[in-house]
């Protein structure tokens, strides 16, 4: 069973040209600076996803005086 997916790209010649001198430059193949640049890429938009949640729930905790662990046990514990 095969345990990649195998894909054809078409890029534009300049790109192409990029992609393979920043693979010599890292001593990879092509193959493996795509894999890295897309892995980069999608835990750069976790950290942004996360980062935004994280933003989101601060504002609200700020909004009812939770400002720190122990604001938040005595927030929790309220009935």
């Amino acid at each position: 069973m095969a345990t990649a997916a195998k894909r054809r790209l078409a890029l534009p010649t300049a790109l192409t040209r990029d992609l393979e001198r920043l693979a010599r430059r890292k001593g990879k193949s092509t193959v493996a600076v795509l894999r890295d640049l897309v892995t980069e890429n999608k835990r750069d938009c976790l950290v942004q996803e996360f980062t935004q949640i994280q933003g989101y729930w601060s504002k609200k905790a700020k909004a009812r005086g939770v400002l720190t662990a122990r604001d938040l046990k005595r927030y929790l514990a309220k009935p």
